[in-house]
């Protein structure tokens, strides 16, 4: 078989004579071909290049056309800021701003930059596709509703729910026109792209999401196609709700043990993929790490239904060198048990254990957000939005400070502070909100409370 035809079975959870290798190339195919994410993700001939530079490097069996979660919103009147290596973020909230569901723009997947990852899906298609699989990713309902409704979602889930419903159920029903759009034009596999689920409950994600995204499997599957479920963040809570839903595969990031997944997916006849460490392996570790790192998770997938992938879209400027190491790792059986016993695991430098700061010290009270990058994370850029709209309430100012665990300070930083997982929320160093962003009352009186003990020191 080919690798496309290696990742296919391996999404129908079958075995296959190797995991199956999908290295998520979205903004850092720009930086193969020497473009800023800005002019790549706005040209699909920028795309293909990418594209095909990372099967040149990478080898592998399938890819993402675009990594962008923000097509979608930007086509129904979200306004985008623009990064050099990052997708765009999204700065406006339409349903926050006044507009209603009937006012928004009509949805329709020939508007926005939606023509220009077409046509590079068609490219891709005629040049690639009988070789590789290609995913067509596509913003999940819940992330697309927060992007129109801001971080008020989470209070107007508890005040109006048949609302927050409606809304997920409107964005169900334009990733389904997106679904449509990309089968139409060649994709092999639909990947639902849901992040800001991680910040909800069990509860939360079966009744409002759950209904919402198997409208969208339900549609895929008609189609003869296949379908993932891709989260970021610490979803441990959800894993069981998230194999409830009719997708073929569950894709997760470092936050959740691949491990548990693994057990989880297989009690419900489903594929699973993920998870290299992004941050402290792929982008600042080196290729050894690399090698390690692919040897975890392949020894942990095995051979029946895993994908190896990173847990989320590569940072721009990933060391090549550190993937195509990889890669070798999971097409090379023979380099992979070579170097488990010759490699000697290399501790990073910022693992190395320092005291965190002394709080007590401080005039105001410090709020540390361990972050994957808030311009380029959807949690993340809506937890460090909570905190500044907490901030505005309060009784006296305090120091907010985001430590990105893109960069080794940011990485030292969060070993420091003790945090486990990412986006989380410190309190003058005591780890508060874990992966969740907690209401505006709730964050307001944390914070008080900081504020309140330090006056009495």
């Amino acid at each position: 078989m080919n690798k496309r035809e290696l990742l296919l079975k391996a999404l129908r959870n079958e075995p296959t004579p190797r995991p199956a290798w999908v290295p998520f190339v979205g903004v850092h195919g720009g930086k193969l071909i020497g473009k800023s994410a800005r002019e790549y993700l706005q040209s699909s001939d920028l795309i293909v290049q990418g594209l095909k530079k990372a099967c040149e490097l990478y080898k592998p069996d399938g890819l993402p056309v675009v990594f962008d979660l923000q097509l979608e919103a930007e086509v129904l009147g979200c306004e985008l800021r623009w990064a050099e290596q990052t997708p765009p973020a999204v700065c406006t909230h339409p349903l926050e701003q006044g507009k209603s569901l009937a006012t928004l723009p009509v949805f329709d997947a020939a508007n926005g930059r939606f023509p220009v990852v077409m046509e590079a899906v068609r490219a891709m298609k005629k040049d690639l596709g009988g070789e590789i699989a290609l995913y067509g990713l596509i913003c999940g309902p819940f992330t697309l509703a927060l992007h129109l409704m801001g971080n008020d979602i989470f209070l107007q889930m508890f005040d109006h729910p048949d609302y927050v419903k409606a809304v997920i159920g409107f964005c169900a029903s334009v990733g389904q026109k997106v679904a449509q759009a990309y089968l139409d034009n060649g994709v092999d596999v639909i990947a639902v792209v849901d992040p800001m689920t991680s910040q909800i409950s069990a509860e939360h994600f079966a009744d409002f999401v759950t209904p919402a995204v198997n409208q969208i499997f339900a549609f895929i599957k008609g189609r003869g196609a296949l379908s993932s479920l891709f989260v970021c963040g610490d979803a441990t809570r959800n894993i069981e709700a998230m194999c409830r839903t009719a997708c073929d595969n569950i894709s997760i990031d470092e936050n959740i043990p691949l491990e548990r997944i693994r057990d989880f997916t297989r009690g419900h006849n489903k594929s699973f993929g993920g998870n290299l460490r992004l941050t402290t392996v792929l982008l600042l570790g080196d290729e050894d790490d690399a090698r390690l790192d692919a040897i975890r998770c392949v020894d942990v997938g095995g051979g029946c239904g895993f994908v190896l992938a990173p847990g989320c879209d590569l940072p721009y400027d990933t060391p090549a060198k550190n993937i195509a190491a990889a890669a070798e790792m999971v097409l090379e059986s023979y380099r992979r048990e070579i170097a488990k016993r010759t490699i000697i695991a290399k501790t990073a430098e910022a693992a190395v254990a320092e005291a965190a700061p002394d709080y007590r010290k401080e005039p105001l009270v410090t709020i540390d957000v361990v972050t994957l990058d808030s311009s380029s994370c959807a949690p993340c850029q809506y937890m460090m939005d909570a905190v500044h709209r907490a901030s505005k309430r309060l009784s006296k100012p305090v120091a907010i400070k985001e430590h990105r665990i893109t960069t080794r300070e940011g990485i030292s930083m969060m070993t420091r502070l003790g945090v486990k997982n990412i986006p989380t929320i410190c309190l003058d160093g005591e780890v508060k909100f874990i992966s969740i962003i907690p209401d505006q009352n709730t964050l307001v009186s944390a914070i008080e409370a900081k504020i309140m003990g330090k006056k009495g020191e």
